[in-house]
């Protein structure tokens, strides 16, 4: 049997010993200082990776094959004072850096020939209770399925964040992640007490920061940066710290609960038996039911689901959704939900027997199953294949909508899933709202308070000769949806921007957007020039950039 460690939590692989060199305590607990740099001049060292080492190969790349790098080094640190030390010297040396968490960047804001240190988190995993901020603290590296299983398995709590597992924590947070849990317990920021931050300021003095909810002026205005402004932008975070809003007493009592069981259903459609007028009534019958369950405190809250429209040469359409088993008639309003999503559909659902896009097949669950809250999120979080995949390349291009497609929009989709593309395309519709909208757009950094549902384009390919085929899929498919918008979804009744956790470097080019809307303007709508106020007083030799980083204001 076992039983909870000296801080309160389980052992578990994969998580670190306690370190005895600097930073040390704060990870296991004791709150830093607001603010502090190394003492007596003194930096420990981090393990560093050369060209001539023969895992550099491996730490220059992330999980997308398109971005690799060739820096000076690769910095493997393993406490916030080694990510303070590497940050120093590369400000020090003058050497462009980026930081690596779990590596599931979409665009190449980490590896790219511009960057000649990398600083690498991945190490710093650990999970714990932190009794001085009475809150949970979380490295920037862990990796999101070790997050869960260390909540729930040592305090019975967890946090709404993503599906896949091997995301890491630190770009997933400050990003505003979402996850199955979203209508019931809103985004994983709407529970970020704290975040712990090493800061470079305009004299190149590196400190390490802690910044909450709780404090004032600047600090508070650190804290709400990292509530979905972006990794990469105002410095690199050691570690979060979770706290729901209000929240008092044990620390089982500090966080969600996750739900002791969950039902979980996929089904699918297989595209012989699919006409475009079966496709057009599920992707209308899906932004309808979402529109109508957008606000929070409804019956529904408990809900979410995910529509894959896969290409046709993948064969398959699949519906999978999960529901919290212990709300009121869980089973009746599942079923319910599935036969309006279906409504008007010739074809019977079946079983998910094929994987669609990046989403696993889920065989036997054309009939519901119950699970408890940790198996399901395992079983939908691990199993697909091409997404565990070290040697692919892909591309994604996202949206938030208010209101269902239009006529005109569920044709271009139906068009592009008809033809060119691959058995790898596919667009993702995933439920949002409920009490994720509870929150003011302005309250966090994550603006997209209004939304119905989410969408994501996404292809994937084995070689770069597939590249130039594979981008002009997924790039007229994207443009074709909101050509009537210059090709981007320009926030408005209907739409509400892009994720920036789906970064999109086309938003930013010309050729692609013809809106006029600047693509920060996409990813954070009203809340950009506060993000930019928050770089200045915090990054203001813009140390931390990538192509798409908040940018200083003008002078």
């Amino acid at each position: 049997m076992h039983t909870p460690n000296e801080t309160g939590r389980f052992p578990r692989r994969g998580f670190l010993a306690a370190s005895a060199g600097a930073g040390a305590a704060a990870v296991l607990g004791t709150p830093p200082a607001a603010a502090h740099g190394p003492e007596n001049g003194a930096l420990p060292s981090s393990e560093v990776v050369t060209a001539a080492d023969p895992r550099y190969a491996d730490v220059v790349r992330g999980w997308n094959q398109r971005w690799v790098a060739s820096p000076d080094a690769v910095h493997l640190v393993r406490t916030p004072a080694q990510a303070l030390a590497a940050v120093q010297g590369a400000v020090r040396s003058g050497r462009r850096l980026s930081v690596r968490s779990g590596g599931h960047c979409y665009e190449d804001f980490v590896f790219n020939p511009a960057i000649e240190l990398v600083v690498d988190v991945s190490g710093m995993n650990r999970v714990s209770y932190d009794p001085g901020h009475r809150a949970f603290a979380v490295e920037a590296g862990a990796r999101l399925l070790d997050v869960y299983e260390a909540l729930h398995l040592g305090w019975g709590v967890t946090v709404p964040a993503g599906i896949c597992f091997s995301v890491g924590a630190g770009g997933h947070v400050s990003g505003g992640g979402w996850g199955m849990l979203c209508r019931r317990n809103g985004l994983v920021v709407d529970h970020l007490y704290g975040v712990e931050v090493v800061v470079a300021d305009a004299s190149g003095t590196v400190r390490l920061v802690t910044a909450t909810r709780e404090d004032d002026g600047a600090l508070r205005d650190l804290w709400w940066a990292h509530t979905g402004g972006g990794g990469g932008n105002f410095g690199l975070v050691t570690r979060y710290l979770f706290r729901s809003p209000g929240a008092a007493g044990a620390p089982g009592d500090l966080l969600p609960t996750p739900p002791r069981e969950v039902l979980l259903s996929s089904v699918s459609w297989s595209w012989d038996k699919l006409d475009r007028s079966d496709v057009t009534a599920l992707i209308d019958n899906w932004g309808r039911w979402h529109a109508a369950h957008r606000d929070p405190g409804g019956p529904y809250d408990g809900l979410c689901s995910y529509l894959v429209l896969g290409h046709r040469a993948g064969g398959t359409i699949s519906l999978t959704t999960q529901i919290d088993a212990t709300a009121p008639d869980a089973a009746a309003r599942l079923d319910a939900f599935l036969a309006a999503i279906g409504e008007g559909v010739r074809a019977r659902p079946a079983s998910s027997d094929l994987p669609v896009g990046k989403h696993p097949a889920l065989p036997g669950l054309d009939v519901p199953r119950r699970l408890s809250w940790l198996r399901a999120t395992r079983l939908l979080g691990t199993t697909n294949a091409l997404v565990n995949d070290p040697t692919q390349y892909s591309d994604f291009k996202s949206a938030y909508l208010r209101e269902p497609f239009t006529r005109a929009q569920t044709d271009a989709l139906y068009d592009q899933l008809d033809r060119g593309g691959s058995a790898t395309a596919a667009v993702t519709l995933s439920s949002f709202g409920g009490q994720v909208n509870a929150v003011s757009p302005t309250a966090t950094a994550s603006v997209h308070r209004n939304a119905a549902f989410k969408a994501l384009w996404g292809i994937f390919w084995a070689a770069p000769e597939q590249e130039a085929s594979s981008l002009s899929w997924i790039r007229t498919a994207y443009h074709d949806v909101f050509a009537t918008t210059g090709g981007v979804p320009v926030p408005s009744a209907a739409a509400d921007g892009a994720y920036v956790n789906y970064p999109d470097a086309d938003l930013g080019d010309p050729r692609w957007n013809t809106s006029g809307v600047p693509w920060h303007d996409l990813y954070y709508g009203e809340n950009y020039p506060r993000l930019q106020r928050v770089k200045q007083a915090w990054d203001p030799a813009d140390v931390f950039r990538h192509r798409q980083s908040v940018r200083l204001p003008a002078r």
